[in-house]
């Protein structure tokens, strides 16, 4: 692995990040450590994590970041004693601050030749500077890159991979409440930032929405509210409750939505998605949503919360995906760390000169 040193943007050099549904070689995971992530609810933790490993080796092989030799054997144990095939697990002992991968882990782009993977390695400031300390996770995006022996971009700004969506086909989503928030990017505008996007991820379309959900400390993450599932169509989480405090933010977001023109697309296909019922922690409000689900190679991991909306969700997203398998998680308790699924997890496209299915 190298730090690439051209002038040339990973745009330049012809790169770009693929949907979450193309094909992948594994998923990355950090382990939960953190008790401090879910407090007095850490017990309940790492059986999910489990859960969630076991669903993605049917699908896929993963890596798992874990903090040292006496980690990795204790992860190593839960996953044997839960029956989870070690064959397609790599344990790697890059230690982290906490067990939000899709944020402070690399994003990868790919590109049509002999080197195919690259990986784009932003800043990390927990979320505005909101958690410290965070200098583990600041790392993790080169020592995954290292790993893969592929070719590393310095970002040049804050980026966590949760606020931004892509269709592979050169559009992202995201939000104004969290990219263009002051504790990320003081010193870029709006323009700069979008600039910066577009080299890259070689991105040509942005599509920005407003403000997130209700209890999401990200400040907006959009894989809480709208995602792609194809290169023209979005699922996005809608509040059918006049009077819930989320109604107003996600109708507007809606409304944003109906005046997208995708090139050579015409107008996006929007699939609303309904929200749970409110999830209370000591009287503030868990960013629970089922957008924060993640496409595998032939599964899709959704989040469910007990909710009568549980099965309609499960629908929608079914219908979206016919070719995978929908696997329901119980994130009741995982919403505790103000995070699930897709914050958990981060794909590397099956672009490395190793074959799928190989760590």
């Amino acid at each position: 692995m190298s730090i690439n040193t051209s002038r040339a943007t990973p745009s330049e050099l012809g790169y770009r990040m693929p949907a979450e549904w193309e094909p992948h070689q594994g998923t990355w995971l950090s382990w939960p450590h953190n008790r401090e992530t879910w407090p007095d609810k850490f017990a309940a933790i790492e059986p999910v994590m489990t859960q969630i490993v076991a669903a993605l080796v049917a699908s896929e092989p993963v890596f798992i970041n874990v903090l040292s030799a006496e980690h990795e054997e204790h992860v190593g144990e839960l996953l044997v004693r839960a029956g989870v095939d070690m064959a397609q697990v790599e344990l790697c002992r890059f230690p982290t601050n906490d067990a939000w991968c899709r944020d402070h882990g690399a994003i990868f782009v790919t590109r049509d030749d002999q080197a195919p993977l690259a990986a784009i390695d932003c800043d990390f400031n927990a979320w505005g500077e909101k958690y410290p300390p965070w200098d583990l996770d600041n790392q993790i995006a080169a020592l995954m890159a290292t790993h893969l022996a592929v070719p590393r971009f310095v970002g040049g700004l804050v980026l966590e991979g949760g606020s931004i969506d892509v269709n592979g086909a050169g559009a992202l989503l995201t939000t104004e409440q969290c990219l263009l928030n002051a504790n990320r990017n003081p010193r870029l505008s709006r323009a700069q930032i979008e600039q910066r996007l577009r080299e890259l991820l070689g991105i040509t379309q942005i599509i920005w929405l407003g403000d997130g959900i209700v209890g999401d400390d990200t400040d907006g993450h959009v894989d809480d509210l709208t995602r792609f599932v194809d290169i023209a169509k979005v699922v996005t989480v809608v509040e059918r409750n006049r009077s819930d405090e989320n109604y107003q933010a996600l109708a507007e977001n809606l409304e944003r939505l109906k005046m997208v023109r995708i090139a050579g697309h015409g107008a996006l296909e929007i699939i609303e998605l309904p929200m749970p019922a409110p999830l209370l922690h000591a009287g503030h409000r868990l960013p629970a949503s089922y957008a924060n689900f993640y496409i595998a190679n032939s599964r899709v991991l959704v989040p469910v919360f007990d909710d009568a909306n549980d099965a309609e969700a499960l629908r929608q997203l079914g219908a979206c995906f016919p070719d995978r398998e929908i696997v329901p998680v119980d994130c009741r308790e995982l919403v505790w760390g103000l995070g699930a699924i897709h914050c958990l997890t981060q794909q590397v496209p099956a672009a490395h000169p190793l074959a799928a299915g190989q760590v």
